[in-house]
């Protein structure tokens, strides 16, 4: 059955509420993030967007405490790279603290701290299954 074009045409942003937007912002630079977004709400408010180069997709860090609520504990993405010792060496040349790598039978990862205590995954690059198949 053809239902047409797609409703949704792409995952514009994922959000991660923050304790500071200017730290984590610092952060996300030396993951290899540049700043794309960054412009006033309200007094004590900005809407922040990082995003790898040429990415459809940004992270937006949301400051938590202008929603009146905590920031995030829990990251609720993953991210990829093409050489995982290459990386996790990188990283800690830039002071980031990483855990690993971990090797798994469903792929291999390294755990990376950011400055507010969050730990995000970063994991092999894993080719998707074609979900026509």
């Amino acid at each position: 059955m053809d239902v047409g074009p797609p409703l949704i045409a792409r995952i514009a942003g994922a959000m991660l509420a923050v304790e500071n937007q200017d730290v984590m912002v610092g952060f996300f630079e030396k993951l290899g993030f540049a700043k794309t977004v960054d412009r006033a709400l309200w007094p004590g408010a900005r809407w922040v967007e990082v995003a790898l180069p040429g990415a459809e997709t940004s992270i937006v860090l949301t400051p938590a405490r202008a929603y009146h609520r905590e920031p995030d504990r829990l990251y609720t993405l993953t991210l990829s790279c093409h050489d995982l010792l290459a990386t996790a060496e990188a990283l800690r040349a830039a002071g980031i603290e990483v855990d690993g790598p971990t090797h798994e039978p469903s792929g291999s990862y390294i755990q990376v701290v950011d400055p507010e205590g969050r730990v995000l995954f970063v994991n092999d690059v894993v080719e998707r299954a074609d979900p026509g198949t």
